[in-house]
């Protein structure tokens, strides 16, 4: 029987990318939703790792589930790490990828410096508290354009000099090998074995009792 583990997202494009990276294991990967509606969780977090285990450690808790939860964000240098754990919501909360594209290509008009790194923290927690962390990071530069259309997020701005394109223009495959959140499924991949036996331990056992009249 396969092992459940719930993304603490609904992000398609996410969850795509993740159950990809994760096929050969034996786990099924789920996202919210697959669920009904569940509280909201608040990012008040001041680093992509407290959000990360924030947002597993809840999911796990309301859902009686082993969850899966990555804070990922683009740290520019020109602009101090920011928009950094605001990346999501960098043009307002109900920002669209293209809004926050904009607003960006809009904050660095005037800059030469086009140095940026995408950072990725991954926190897997059961519903006790308990939680493992992965982390990932990807140096790249900001083009003036946006360019490719796979991928979501600053995607089609993060130019990847190694492979000449975009984080946007690059398969699932090839974005997989380098990304952030690529380098840190890497390492969830690597303690897959360790990481499924950790879960058996920690989940919650249930005992039934029987119904006396």
């Amino acid at each position: 029987m396969k092992q459940i583990i719930v993304l603490a997202t609904t992000n398609k494009g996410k969850t795509r990318e993740i159950r990809a990276l994760l096929k050969d294991f034996p786990i099924e990967i789920k996202n919210l939703g697959d669920f009904g509606p569940i509280p909201e969780v608040i990012e008040d977090g001041e680093t992509f790792d407290d959000n990360a285990y924030k947002k597993a450690s809840f999911t796990a808790k309301v859902l009686g589930l082993p969850a899966m939860a990555d804070d990922s964000g683009l740290c520019v240098d020109a602009l101090d790490g920011a928009p950094g754990i605001y990346s999501a919501r960098y043009a307002g909360e109900d920002a669209t990828d293209a809004d926050n594209v904009q607003k960006l290509l809009n904050a660095l008009k005037d800059e030469e410096n086009r140095k940026a790194s995408f950072q990725c923290v991954i926190s897997i927690a059961v519903p006790t508290g308990a939680a493992l962390t992965y982390e990932g990071r990807c140096e790249g530069v900001l083009t003036r354009e946006p360019g490719g259309e796979n991928g979501f997020g600053y995607d089609p701005l993060f130019f990847f000099p190694k492979f000449n394109k975009t984080f946007a223009q690059l398969s699932i495959a090839e974005k997989g090998e380098i990304s952030h959140r690529g380098k840190a499924l890497k390492e969830v991949s690597r303690e897959m074995d360790k990481i499924i036996e950790w879960l058996d331990i920690n989940m919650p056992r249930f005992t039934r009792v029987p119904c006396k009249g």
